[in-house]
């Protein structure tokens, strides 16, 4: 696997934790550089762990499946990106909006406003659960590269590098314009996953 496409792989993972940063920044009165650290830490941290925790459960038995390995991280690959490309297609809004009759989950709720008193919380009760989350289908992809034999330790520090930068950006994004860019940033991420699965596949198929 080289830069291009790890570097791809990475951005796809992040567009989840992107998402969720940009409902964050939503909800911010200002969002000052302290919080975008503390926001993009967690989701970079946990966004790296995951392939790690993938990647030595699947060491365990990758010599058992090597012929077939393409098409698990084929399958794998798919499944994710398909899944994002769904969910980008869904009314999902942020949290915590305020609109004239309250608190509404609606992210194209008219007239809505950025609350004075009702900042998410950057408390680990809080954050942990969101970290864990947006980075939960980041274990297949740790699968995918025991399977690749990726070099997993540059693998994933420029993974979570990658995706703390994306959700630092997500933050002030959010903070400044709203969720207007959530939904792409989902089919983006879908897209870029499922056309390297697809590239992996038809590599080791020849074609």
């Amino acid at each position: 696997m080289n830069f291009i496409e790890l570097f791809l792989i990475a951005v796809g993972l992040s567009m989840d934790a992107f998402a969720v940063a940009i409902c964050a920044g939503l909800t911010m009165n200002k969002a000052t550089l302290k919080k975008l650290l503390i926001v993009g830490l967690y989701f970079g941290v946990f966004q790296a762990v995951m392939p790690l925790i993938g990647y030595m459960a699947a060491t365990l038995f990758a010599d058992k499946i090597i012929a077939f390995d393409h098409w698990i991280a084929f399958a794998l690959l798919g499944f994710l990106g398909g899944k994002m490309i769904i969910g980008s297609f869904k009314k999902e809004g942020c949290p915590d909006r305020v609109c004239p009759d309250g608190f509404c989950d609606d992210r194209s709720c008219p007239g809505g406003e950025k609350p004075e008193n009702r900042e998410v919380s950057l408390k680990s009760a809080q954050m942990l659960p969101l970290a864990f989350a947006t980075s939960i289908d980041a274990l297949a992809i740790g699968v995918s590269f025991a399977f690749l034999q990726v070099g997993i330790i540059p693998a994933i520090s420029f993974i979570g590098i990658t995706t703390l930068v994306i959700s630092m950006i997500g933050v002030k994004i959010g903070n400044l314009f709203g969720t207007k860019f959530k939904s792409k940033a989902e089919l983006v991420g879908g897209v870029i996953l499922v056309l390297i699965g697809l590239k992996i596949l038809l590599e080791h198929l020849n074609l």
